[in-house]
């Protein structure tokens, strides 16, 4: 009886320590998600304007300009997955990578070769475990991203883009299409995992393309189509993967405080359940003590001369 009053002392305070862990982690994303809030809500309203720009550039005009234009065939597409760079977040990594796992298989049930970048450290070790081949990786920001970082995943994935997905001189192929798999951040306990195209470009909501019948807007754009859309795609695909990794960062944020208080609010029941499994030792260890002590009191008196 003893040794189980141990153990269970034992388990205790190690599920107390834990605790106390829990309960700081889950302050310290409640102190971060704030500001990761209004980041969010900073950066959307540029985000959707430049977007909404650059579709009635692509739409309003006759501009055949390569990066909103459909290509004929797709051979390639590259598949953008933003996850985190720690766990204990719940099922926020879990959840974008297994819409990925959607589309990537959806791309080559089209007959489209997915190819894979990943931003944060538990999507790279999931591939990794995999031995699944990862074009490239950038992590260490997934809680706090910056407008560099999104410019520098911009830069490579357009770079890529440009370059022709069945190069004639025999070069590194390139991508027709730019998926982007993140999460967004809807409110503090609903993030939703989503997949977004990004290049070729898509008409967004209020830039609806005009019917047969429909006399178009009078937009005029100078110098010209091309050069405006020139100045502006390199700003939206910076925009549009910075407001999806500032996205991601509140959800992982708001993920982990809630994983954090579920755990902590188990290991508070665990603690209670050893409790009383500790205190039902310990009584079982008293009532023992008494039965020995009266069983011997009865064998002495029993013993003893009349």
């Amino acid at each position: 009886m003893a040794g189980q009053q141990r153990v269970y002392k034992q388990r205790i305070g190690s599920t107390k320590s834990m605790q106390q862990i829990f309960r700081a982690m889950e302050l310290i994303a409640t102190s971060r998600i704030t500001k990761a809030r209004q980041a969010v809500a900073a950066s959307t309203p540029y985000s959707r304007a430049i977007t909404r720009a650059v579709s009635a550039v692509a739409t309003y005009s006759d501009a055949d300009h390569p990066l909103t234009t459909e290509r004929a065939e797709v051979r390639r597409s590259a598949v953008l997955v933003v996850t985190s760079d720690r766990g204990m977040a719940g099922a926020y990594s879990a959840s974008v990578l297994r819409e990925a796992e959607r589309l990537v298989v959806r791309l080559r049930e089209e007959g489209v070769e997915p190819v894979l970048y990943v931003v944060g450290r538990k999507g790279s070790a999931y591939y990794r475990f995999r031995r699944r081949d990862v074009a490239q990786e950038w992590a260490g920001f997934s809680e706090s991203p910056r407008f560099d970082d999104a410019r520098e995943i911009g830069e490579t994935l357009v770079e890529q883009f440009v370059r022709s997905s069945s190069p004639e001189d025999g070069g590194a192929p390139g991508v027709d299409e730019i998926h982007v798999v993140s999460t967004q951040f809807v409110s503090m306990v609903t993030q939703v995992p989503q997949v977004n195209r990004l290049l070729p470009l898509e008409v967004v909501e209020g830039v609806e393309p005009p019917s047969g019948d429909e006399l178009l807007p009078l937009y005029e754009f100078e110098p010209s189509p091309d050069r405006v859309l020139d100045a502006l795609l390199p700003r939206y695909i910076a925009s549009r993967i910075h407001n999806a990794l500032l996205q991601a960062a509140a959800s992982e944020h708001a993920a982990r405080q809630r994983a954090m208080k579920t755990a902590g609010d188990n290991a508070e029941d665990l603690v209670k359940m050893y409790t009383r499994l500790a205190n039902q030792a310990r009584q079982a260890a008293i009532t023992q003590e008494i039965t020995e002590i009266v069983g011997g009191a009865d064998a002495l008196a029993g013993a003893s001369p009349s």
